[in-house]
């Protein structure tokens, strides 16, 4: 693994998602035109559209990725393997990896499970119930699985994923942060960052966008921020 390239990938293991108008924008964030906000919270285009909705998590957006030659790698969001990273979260993550490889054995060369690192608090602090990886997004280069192929075979795997809290017709925002409660259903002890929808269509994932509570302050438990001490919402035993 030392000879690998510091971007195995050659490119980004994730993007950024479009933000729900009035959701909180932060630097680099861009709004989702308003047809897809209109398609995703009130009215699809017509009967092949299937909106999906689920919880945000607020943690550290990585990767496991299965290269070409059948190797795995840990990966944070722009690409860069986990364990070159200066932040001991990126390598506690590598290490989780290694450890769970086996239950990475479902990726085919070229795929990459994404997921939300929820090791050290960022802006919301868990009392995890589970472990601290959750997947969010099962991916081919650009290509999203579907939300049926993603689920089948993340959770046969074992992994954990956002909560669920509509799968069908458009949700409202309202909707959604009232369905999801004051602090989720993955632990959080801050108010739930947000949600997530996922739109397909005819068996393709057509787009991503999601909406950020307003008042959310990003990162404010890192301690480049808060000038604090980190905290942990998960520590190995290993």
């Amino acid at each position: 693994m030392n000879d690998l390239p510091k971007k195995p990938l050659g490119r980004k293991s994730y993007g950024h998602i479009g933000h729900l108008p009035g959701s909180r924008i932060g630097p680099g964030d861009h709004m989702v035109h308003e047809g897809q906000a209109k398609i995703a919270t009130i009215k699809t285009r017509d009967k092949h559209d299937l909106i999906i909705v689920q919880e945000k998590l607020d943690g550290s957006n990585v990767s496991a990725a299965r290269l070409p030659d059948g190797s795995l790698v840990a990966l944070g969001r722009a690409g860069y393997l986990a364990q070159s990273s200066p932040y001991e979260q990126h390598q506690l993550f590598a290490a989780w990896v290694r450890r769970h490889e086996d239950r990475f054995a479902f990726l085919q060369p070229g795929e990459r499970l994404c997921g939300e690192w929820l090791a050290q608090a960022h802006g919301t602090i868990y009392k995890l119930t589970h472990e601290p990886f959750v997947a969010f997004d099962l991916m081919r280069a650009e290509i999203r699985a579907t939300f049926k192929e993603f689920s089948e075979r993340t959770q046969a795997a074992g992994f954990v994923m956002p909560r669920v809290i509509s799968v069908g017709p458009p949700v409202t925002i309202e909707f959604a942060m009232n369905a999801l409660g004051e602090f989720g259903f993955h632990g959080a002890t801050d108010r739930v960052e947000g949600a997530v929808w996922r739109i397909e269509r005819k068996g393709e994932v057509d787009f991503l966008c999601k909406y950020v509570r307003p008042d959310k302050k990003d990162g404010c438990y890192l301690p480049e921020l808060s000038n604090a001490e980190m905290i942990w919402n998960w520590r190995p035993d290993w």
